[in-house]
């Protein structure tokens, strides 16, 4: 394991809200990271489908693993989503995160979110990374060093 997966892993360890969702980390490398949850029957909205919020927080968990597959904080700064069928309670849900491009502290990742691990897709999402910036030390300001001398 890399020092950026071990990151990644911290950082899923303390996501509470993937995991109360019911999503387990099935893969992780760097640049990459695989989901998978259950559709429950609390997850419907009022068509009797998967709301679209619980496939989108898949996807999007999918997407921060891997991103912060680097061992560096990344952060979401844009997510879209296009629902390509109706999901249903029982489905089984995979999604598969891929970087794209990594530019600095920029990247870009594709998820594709499938019914059950070779099945059909059923969403696709992109998002934009952003690594957080690295704490400098502390440094005392001149004015208090000069009034020092």
């Amino acid at each position: 394991m890399t020092a950026g997966q071990d990151g990644a892993e911290r950082m899923w360890a303390a996501d509470v809200a993937s995991r109360d969702l019911g999503m387990e980390l099935g893969e992780l490398r760097p640049g990459y990271a695989r989901l998978t949850m259950r559709v429950l029957d609390r997850m419907l909205n009022g068509h009797g489908i998967a709301h679209g919020g619980f496939v989108f927080a898949l996807a999007d968990s999918a997407f921060a693993c891997a991103c912060n597959s680097y061992g560096v904080p990344t952060v979401a700064t844009h997510c879209d989503i296009s629902f390509l069928t109706a999901v249903r309670s029982g489905d089984e849900l995979v999604a598969t995160a891929v970087e794209r491009v990594r530019y600095g502290r920029s990247g870009i990742y594709d998820v594709t979110v499938r019914r059950g691990q070779d099945g059909e897709v059923v969403a696709e999402f992109r998002g934009h990374s952003r690594a957080l910036p690295t704490p400098t030390p502390a440094v005392e300001p001149v004015s208090a060093r000069l009034s020092n001398e």
